[in-house]
């Protein structure tokens, strides 16, 4: 009998069940159908940059054979017809070079009669060639015949006549054998030779689209300057001489060349020419020279240096000219002071990349260029630099009239801006009365030789309209021209000739310079002369001077709306590379509020200037009112102050006066002049409170 065991504890843990669980096979992946994959294949190898590659260089060898064909059909046309020199003309045209266009016509004219004489020649040639034909055909046989009978006579033998003859027809037989053995080879690689042939000068020429071209020249990256390729640039300028000799070098004229040096945004290179070739040669071909660089023109400039047969090449990145740079420091660092004796003034960068400062002390200026270039903003900012000297004073005179000073109300004590002949005669008189102040400096610095004057400076934009004034004064006197009876013409000699000397400086810009407009004698008499883009070579020698053109400078060569703010500079006052006459400078362009802001600057750092817009000599004057309007805003002026500001407000009125004529005049109406800090003031709240009680009082103006 079986017993059953009961247990009477519970079983903390439950029984262990082990659970299988069965995951089934994952669904097979439908295989992809084969007209995707051959679509995916077939688009990567379309897309893949090797197929590219290799379709952009199928289509471009396929485009240098069109591209030369058009070249030949062009350069066959310029050469069948007068169409290279109306080309050339319409461009010497453009560009204003007369002379130039009037050669080109001419030449012109000669090609066409001697292609009419040629022309009419061919209704003579066929008649003319079939008797020379004849006759060299009789006479040929005669000889053959002659020599026949000589060979006759001296065999003996009567068939030895005919043997002569017979040779020469053997030989034309064999030539014309010759003939139909290669003619039908020549007839089928013919066109493979001409297709050949065109296609290499498509190929030099780059003669495919854009899209078409390798990497680097399609993006506008030009090859990196080597040795080999300056050399090459050079062997292919088309000056025999200098081809000839790199030929017979036995470096492949390599020994031509310094070692190649970077150079701000591009590189340098002296270049030392055989003997036989001259630096002009090499400066005038400068757009070819540039183009065999890979180069547009703008981005190669050719300087001489001091040493003999030696050009000096600058050769820019590709593109590299074309990006702006930066603000001026005017704008970037508003701590930024001028000393007008010591310090340079931040106008820009050269090409090199480094910075461009110039010198204003003691130099008279001249800033030149076509009209747009960017003129009166380079000139604007060596004035709002100059400006932050608080000993500096300006007159100046825009005769544009277009608002491009009006920042300078509060900073010059006078300032002209129109257009208008009236305008001229007030910049004429502003002149004039800078030449009376400067004598005046040079009779006190006769009596004392260490004495010392705040600089000055005289200021007119687009004085062209000054030199060009047909305005006359009362005996007669023009106020514009360049002869001796010109009033501003010879206000300016004046100030040029002797002004420097006691800080009296001159500085002018004008456009489009002509003998007319800006007179030789004053172009010449400015020690620092910038030019922006001119039309042509003539211009920029008015411009800079012939010493600068021939030593390479030509703002005539920059790019008229593209290069604007860019300059050529001839001046001592800028660091100018050992040997060159003269430095491209790109100037920073600092707009209207920049502008602004930073004669804000310059007016705080003053004691209030009072702005004189007209200059009126002829009404009578108001000594006490003139004191108020002179010291400004200021809290106390020193009296030679105050004498040298109603100097500048009215030469006629106040040139003479001396501190007795100012003590007097402001005793009389209770504004004493007194010492303060140990030098004698005339304090603005006395002057205005004379003023309020003599206009309350109803009394006569200041003593007499």
């Amino acid at each position: 009998m079986s017993e059953n065991v009961v247990h009477l504890h519970k079983h903390t843990e439950p029984p262990t069940v082990t659970t299988l669980t069965v995951v089934p096979d994952p669904a097979p992946v439908p295989p992809v159908p084969l007209w995707i994959r051959s679509g995916r294949a077939i688009r990567t190898a379309i897309t893949h940059e090797t197929t590219k590659t290799t379709a952009r260089a199928m289509a471009r060898h396929s485009l240098y054979v069109a591209g030369g064909a058009r070249i030949v059909a062009k350069r066959t046309w310029d050469g069948r017809t007068a169409a290279r020199y109306e080309r050339m003309l319409r461009a010497a045209e453009a560009a204003g070079n007369f002379e130039a266009a009037a050669e080109w016509e001419e030449r012109g004219q000669r090609f066409r009669e001697a292609r009419h004489r040629r022309r009419m020649d061919l209704l003579h040639s066929p008649l003319d060639a079939a008797k020379g034909a004849a006759v060299s055909a009789g006479m040929g046989i005669g000889g053959l015949v002659l020599l026949g009978i000589a060979m006759a006579i001296a065999t003996k033998d009567a068939t030895e006549v005919v043997t002569p003859l017979m040779a020469v027809t053997k030989f034309i037989n064999l030539m014309i054998t010759i003939v139909r053995v290669v003619w039908g080879p020549a007839i089928s690689v013919g066109p493979f030779l001409a297709l050949l042939a065109l296609w290499s000068v498509g190929a030099h020429q780059k003669a495919a689209p854009n899209w078409a071209l390798p990497a680097n020249i399609r993006n506008g990256e030009g090859e990196p300057i080597t040795p080999s390729i300056v050399v090459k640039a050079l062997r292919d300028l088309g000056i025999p001489a200098l081809r000839n000799a790199i030929k017979e070098m036995g470096d492949a004229g390599a020994s031509m060349l310094s070692p190649i040096r970077i150079a701000g945004c591009g590189v340098e290179v002296d270049v030392t020419l055989p003997s036989g070739v001259s630096t002009i040669e090499v400066q005038n071909r400068r757009r070819k020279l540039a183009e065999n660089l890979t180069r547009h023109e703008h981005e190669v400039f050719i300087t001489i240096p001091t040493a003999a047969r030696t050009v000096r090449l600058w050769i820019a990145d590709s593109g590299a000219l074309d990006e702006p740079i930066g603000p001026s420091p005017l704008v970037t660092d508003e701590t930024l002071t001028a000393d007008y004796a010591k310090g340079k003034a931040p106008w820009g960068q050269d090409l090199r990349g480094d910075a461009a400062a110039l010198s204003l002390y003691q130099r008279h200026l001249l800033v030149t260029g076509l009209s747009n270039q960017g003129k009166t903003a380079a000139l604007r900012a060596l004035a709002l630099w100059l400006s932050l000297d608080r000993s500096v004073q300006f007159w100046l005179a825009d005769l544009k009239g277009a608002g491009d000073w009006r920042h300078f109300d509060g900073i010059a004590s006078v300032l002209i801006q129109g257009p208008t002949d009236d305008h001229v005669i007030q910049a004429t008189e502003m002149a004039e009365n800078a030449v009376t102040e400067m004598n005046r400096r040079l009779d006190v610095r006769q009596k004392d030789p260490a004495a010392k004057f705040p600089p000055l400076i005289v200021l007119v934009d687009e004085a062209q309209v000054a030199f060009m004034c047909p305005a006359k004064d009362e005996d007669g006197r023009p106020y514009g021209g360049s002869k001796a009876t010109s009033r501003y013409f010879m206000a300016v000699r004046k100030i040029h000739n002797q002004g420097r000397a006691v800080d009296v400086l001159m500085w002018q810009g004008t456009q489009d310079p002509t003998d007319q407009n800006l007179p030789k004698l004053v172009r010449e008499g400015a020690h620092t002369r910038a030019s922006l883009a001119l039309g042509t070579e003539q211009q920029s020698r008015m411009a800079l001077g012939d010493k600068a053109v021939n030593g390479g400078a030509a703002p005539h060569l920059l790019r008229q709306g593209l290069d604007k703010g860019t300059l050529v500079v001839a001046s001592d006052g800028i660091a100018i590379p050992a040997g060159q006459a003269s430095i491209t400078v790109r100037t920073h362009f600092i707009d209207d509020d920049a502008a602004e802001a930073i004669a804000e600057r310059a007016k705080a750092l003053r004691d209030g200037v009072t702005t004189l817009h007209v200059v009126d000599e002829g009404e009578e004057r108001d000594p006490l009112a003139d004191i108020a309007s002179v010291i400004g805003t200021a809290a106390r002026v020193r009296t030679k102050d105050v004498l040298a500001r109603l100097a500048t407000l009215s030469e006629d009125a106040y040139g003479k006066w001396s501190f007795i004529d100012l003590k007097r005049v402001l005793d009389a109406a209770g504004a004493e002049p007194y010492k303060s800090d140990g030098v004698m003031v005339v304090a603005r709240d006395r002057v205005a409170a004379a003023l309020a009680n003599r206009d309350g009082d109803g009394s006569a103006s200041a003593a007499e």
